[in-house]
């Protein structure tokens, strides 16, 4: 059984910073692609950062330079850590590998 749980999610004022975890078990974590997408109200998912099996990372441009995705495959868990918050960056954080999806971390980013 597959299982993907983020953590770290919650309330920052702008320019803040937070760091999201998603810790995964049932799965051969590394030799697989780990992806964030997040989805604001009314508004569709969205891919935000990708790190392939052997380290590359890939981002959207929204948050080139702020965001900053890694994994610990000893660990089988992958983070996102995220700086220089900005109230655009409200949504429901959710971490992927293959078909399989966490159950979201909120972050909201207000003062």
């Amino acid at each position: 059984q597959v299982q993907l749980v983020e953590s770290g999610g919650g309330l920052v004022q702008p320019g803040g910073s937070l760091r999201l975890s998603c810790a995964t078990s049932g799965i051969i974590f590394r030799i697989n692609d780990m992806h964030w997408y997040r989805q604001a109200a009314g508004k569709q998912r969205e891919l935000v950062a990708s790190i392939t099996s052997s380290g590359s990372t890939n981002y959207a441009e929204s948050v080139k330079g702020r965001f900053t995705i890694s994994r610990d495959n000893a660990k089988a868990t992958v983070h996102l850590q995220m700086n220089s918050l900005k109230p655009d960056d409200t949504a429901v954080y959710y971490c992927n590998i293959l078909r399989y999806w966490g159950q979201g971390t909120q972050v909201t980013v207000s003062s």
